[in-house]
């Protein structure tokens, strides 16, 4: 994969451009790549280089990246003050429920609307889809579609205002571990041991909702790239971003360890 700028605005030129209606909603769709299909949904604010460098990087891996603009403007290099105002925009919206536990985002319908239509348009026995941040939970609640074959939750971070709430229903999680049984399938879990956002109250909330079909993964503090964006630094100011603004792009980093197993995850899952 060609080097390209983390600390400048993304272009995002090599890939497709579409525009998907699904349930009447139409939204932004990048697609790259061959096989089969994963979704992989951008954290707060929005589809950064970071982002699109660990969708090319699934790409690369022999895969069909989705990667949907669902808040932000694409390709942008995060600052503080529109990183602000997308998240309190975002917070604000009637698409999802950044305070409150117990409860479905509702931009989940149209993902998982997402999801049946690229296992159509890519085969193979199903899609994997990885959710980060504000979408974290995301890949999760997409398992409600028979398609959703491989779900990674990267620093799952809402509710915001509930550090060991879930953002799905009870019904929703019974579902799903019903599912998850059913189909004998796992759940990848990911976050830093001093996330802010995602504490250590969220993944043992996961684990009594979902037993051990839900895998995670706690990487020290000191894994983290401490050099990053002005939003993730000053905003976020925690280690955070596992497999995006926080990792370190060095052979032996937990951050790459943690990269490579969710593409021999995504392999196992997706491949005949």
């Amino acid at each position: 994969m060609p080097q390209r700028s983390l600390h400048e605005d993304d272009p995002l030129d090599d890939f497709e451009r579409r525009s998907i209606e699904e349930n009447g909603v139409t939204k932004t769709v990048y697609v790259a790549g061959t096989g089969p299909a994963v979704i992989v949904m951008p954290e707060m604010p929005g589809i950064s280089p970071h982002v699109a460098r660990f969708g090319r990087w699934v790409r690369d891996a022999g895969f069909t990246v989705y990667l949907p603009s669902l808040f932000g403007r694409d390709g942008a290099v995060p600052g503080v003050e529109e990183g602000v105002a997308v998240l309190r925009r975002a917070c604000v919206s009637a698409e999802f429920r950044a305070l409150g536990a117990d409860g479905t985002t509702p931009a989940v319908a149209w993902l998982r609307v997402l999801a049946r239509r690229a296992h159509r348009e890519c085969g193979g026995p199903g899609v994997g889809a990885i959710g980060m941040c504000f979408t974290g939970n995301f890949a999760l609640s997409m398992m409600l579609e028979p398609a959703m074959l491989a779900p990674v939750l990267s620093q799952p971070s809402l509710p915001l205002d509930d550090p060991d709430g879930i953002d799905s229903g009870p019904e929703e999680l019974a579902s799903v571990r019903k599912r998850l049984e059913k189909d004998d399938l796992t759940v990848l879990a990911y976050r830093f041991q001093g996330d802010k956002f995602c504490r250590a109250q969220r993944f043992a909330a996961y684990e009594r909702a979902l037993g051990d079909r839900f895998e995670a993964r706690v990487l020290p503090d000191s894994a983290a790239n401490p050099e990053t964006s002005p939003f993730f630094e000053h905003v976020i100011a925690s280690p955070h971003s596992v497999v995006t603004a926080h990792l370190i792009d060095e052979a032996g980093q937990p951050t790459v360890a943690a990269r490579d197993e969710i593409l021999t995850f995504l392999a196992m899952r997706l491949r005949d």
